[in-house]
């Protein structure tokens, strides 16, 4: 989906600020990789809203995945010059299979949860923000999309804002996932989110489920705000179905860009699987295909993969004591996964429920909702573990 950003600021360097776990970040200019690179379809911003000094492209993520991009750019309106330019930075993270420490107990994420239903939680690609859905007061509907910023002195989450009546509407907003260049896929039951002609009938929901709900991309301008979400067209067009879609997660690979995500709206579905879509050449998606390595009969939903591509976090009823959180690694990103194994800490899958589970961008934090009960609305949890290698 394409945009009319130029390129400005190559090789900037910013200040160095704490983020959750002790690391730190430099605050540099995120790039607009997830801009005309990953959705060139997307509406411009000239479209969207008035163009702003800055609505352009920015130094790259240097979190991202490696690799060189030729970029052809307009510097003014007589000549055009191709700028070689630097898409990702190689990191030592990146130069080898990492290999982490076990998971910590996990505790309540500080300064989020309230008295009301909080889940669905994730980190920002630069792990500034936390995003969530949420029943607390202030919001637009049922279930609204959240953010709150990281406050390093106080080692806590500040108050939460909402993101407003453009991302959230009157029905069920939630399963935010923010992508660079602040881009933000999240999953809505607005109004035009089952219009899908060629689908299956709408499946027996899930136990304990919000309204269905099906994937839409939006994009926040720093002086504008959020543009009108687009939808990710229905299936044969695009992933989405008049089931339920969750947890929508994107992941650049040597192979392409792939979206996951779950849902029970296809003909191969046994309840809700793991899905798979491959990013087309002119930035869509495509219909998902079923991740049969990941999935069974049992009710296995809202997949997050790992910035690297290697781990898969997702919750699954496969135990058959309620949504438990599993993982599965993989030596490299064209290979098959691995059989998906219960985290074991015993703290962290409980009796209780535990569902949407993400991965922070360098892998040390796992964030996840849980409800101990069905009287529990539900809170958010965070775990540690540290990187050996």
């Amino acid at each position: 989906m394409a945009t009319s950003s130029k390129a400005s600021g190559f090789g900037s360097r910013g200040s160095m600020h704490s983020i959750p776990g002790g690391r730190h970040f430099k605050d540099t200019k995120t790039a607009v990789r997830g801009g005309p690179k990953l959705f060139p379809s997307f509406p411009s911003e000239a479209q969207r809203w008035p163009q702003d000094p800055r609505c352009r492209a920015r130094e790259p993520d240097r979190t991202g995945i490696s690799g060189l991009q030729i970029k052809e750019i307009a510097m003014n309106r007589k000549q055009k010059r191709l700028v070689l330019a630097l898409a990702a930075f190689v990191s030592l993270d990146a130069a080898a299979t990492p290999h982490f420490g076990a998971w910590q107990d996990p505790v309540p994420a500080p300064g989020v949860n309230t008295a009301a239903a909080e889940g669905c939680p994730i980190e920002s690609p630069t792990g500034r923000n936390l995003y969530f859905m949420s029943t607390r007061d202030g919001g637009q509907g049922s279930l609204d999309n959240w953010r709150a910023d990281w406050n390093a002195a106080l080692k806590a989450w500040n108050p939460a804002e909402n993101l407003g009546a453009v991302v959230n509407s009157t029905a069920a907003d939630y399963c935010p996932t923010p992508l660079p260049g602040k881009w933000l896929l999240f999953v809505s039951s607005r109004e035009n989110s089952e219009d899908c002609t060629a689908c299956i009938p709408t499946p027996t929901p899930p136990a304990g489920s919000p309204p269905a709900g099906d994937l839409f991309l939006t994009r926040e301008n720093p002086a504008k705000g959020w543009a009108t979400p687009v939808h990710l067209n229905s299936y044969p067009d695009g992933p989405n179905t008049r089931g339920w879609e969750y947890s929508p997660s994107v992941v650049e690979t040597a192979e392409g860009t792939f979206l996951f995500f779950s849902s029970d709206g296809y003909a191969d579905s046994q309840g809700q699987d793991i899905y798979m879509s491959r990013q087309r050449d002119d930035g869509s998606f495509g219909p998902g295909e079923k991740v049969v390595e990941l999935s069974t009969t049992a009710d296995d939903r809202m997949p997050n993969v790992r910035r690297d591509g290697l781990e898969i976090v997702f919750s699954s009823s496969r135990g058959g004591s309620g949504q438990d959180i599993y993982a599965s690694t993989r030596p490299d990103t064209a290979s098959p996964w691995s059989p998906p194994t219960l985290i074991p800490n015993p703290n962290i899958n409980t009796p209780g429920s535990e569902t949407r589970a993400t991965l922070s961008g360098d892998g040390r934090r796992l964030y996840f909702g849980r409800k101990v009960d069905s009287n529990d609305p539900g809170d958010i949890f965070v775990s540690k573990r540290t990187r050996e290698r």
